[in-house]
């Protein structure tokens, strides 16, 4: 395989909502191709005063610039995750160079939860969980069912389906990070 046809993969984020906490938990594994190229990266930063919790996922360089985007929009809208989320979103549809972004961002302020997508769209979950990266639909159903038969916690819950999902994905390790807002 030459290098031309390589691809950064960023990794299996899962966002868990329980009552009145919320978490963000990533793997650490980024890879090339079918190589690890690191093992403990961070996918999750905090911004706007810590008030904001954002975890990424897809191609590396796509998931740095739009992360940047929404931390400007949280600046220029004082923290209104919801407005920030909604003009990002449109910025995205209407500028040519984030139309081929290939990321997802999970983002919360501990009310508000929402997936922004390659595409453009601010999904909100009906359940409190979302998940993206390669990892993210085995996360995604574990969490699901550790939320509805089980009493853990939400870091709990998001620490475990994140292990489930690193033992079926190869894109995904055991080096989990998991934040709390």
């Amino acid at each position: 395989m030459n290098s031309n046809n390589r691809v950064f993969h960023g990794t299996t984020i899962l966002l868990v909502r329980k009552g009145n906490q919320t978490v963000i938990a990533g793997d650490g594994q980024v890879t090339l191709g079918d190589t690890v190229i690191k093992a403990s990266a961070r996918k999750i930063r905090r911004v706007y005063n810590d008030r904001v919790l954002v975890g990424f996922a897809g191609a590396t360089a796509d998931a740095f610039a739009l992360f940047a985007r929404l931390e400007a929009k949280l600046e220029q809208f004082q923290g209104n995750l919801n407005r920030a989320a909604v003009e990002l979103a449109q910025e995205w549809r209407t500028d040519r160079a984030l139309r081929h972004l290939e990321a997802f961002l999970l983002a919360t302020d501990g009310r508000s939860v929402y997936l922004l997508s390659g595409t453009g769209d601010v999904i909100e979950p009906d359940d409190g969980l979302l998940a993206a990266g390669s990892g993210g639909v085995f996360a995604l159903a574990a969490a699901r069912a550790l939320l509805r038969h089980t009493k853990l916690p939400a870091a709990k819950i998001a620490r475990e389906a994140l292990k489930i999902a690193s033992e079926i994905c190869v894109f995904t390790n055991s080096e989990i990070i998991v934040e709390e807002l």
